[in-house]
């Protein structure tokens, strides 16, 4: 017990040293994604939820943490936090920053209201470089990040989302079923 405890701690610890010490981090995040290559999925999208940092630990038992906002068509509508609880073989902790656009209304209202999605994971992350494969409800992906201006994608929308992360740091090797909840709270 006391070895998952120190792991959770170390996860919040690279959570704290891993978060942009900027005036403004959403911004920051936002630009970083933009010089990542997808700057056009901000204007076309009808809104987006952007996580500057989620930090993610995990022995044996795991979770990950992250606040961000949400935003439709371009202007801010609430806060929104991420949690994620996850069981497997998994051993280490990382940061990463994310953004979820939204094709439609109907899918900004579902991640709004606050479901469960369940998925099962293997990632490998070292560093700023990371490579990794999903599959769950909300669809399969594959990453890869060799930096902090490269971003990995999911492969366009499944169900009117689609998401792109940023590794920021860290190590960590997992094989993992879990379930996230997106809370969400109006501005």
């Amino acid at each position: 017990m006391k070895l998952i405890l120190k792991t959770l701690i170390i996860g919040l610890l690279v959570t704290l040293f891993c978060s942009s010490a900027y005036a403004d981090k959403y911004e920051d995040t936002k630009k970083m994604f933009e010089d990542a290559g997808i700057g056009d999925m901000f204007s076309s999208a009808y809104g987006y939820a952007l996580f500057p940092t989620i930090g993610k630990a995990g022995f044996i038992v795991g979770g990950a943490y992250g606040e961000g906002r949400v935003y439709e068509q371009g202007e801010y509508i609430g806060d929104t936090k991420m949690m994620q609880a996850t069981a497997g073989f998994q051993l280490g902790a990382t940061g990463f920053s994310q953004v979820v656009f939204f094709k439609d209304n109907r899918a900004l209202a579902e991640f709004t209201s606050g479901n469960f999605e369940f998925g099962a994971e293997a990632q490998v992350t070292a560093i700023t470089a990371a490579a990794g494969a999903s599959a769950n409800t909300a669809g399969s992906s594959a990453t890869a990040s060799g930096g902090k201006n490269n971003a990995s994608t999911t492969g366009g929308y499944h169900k009117g989302m689609a998401t792109y992360t940023i590794t920021k740091g860290g190590l960590m090797y997992e094989v993992s079923i879990g379930g996230q909840k997106f809370s969400f709270t109006k501005h």
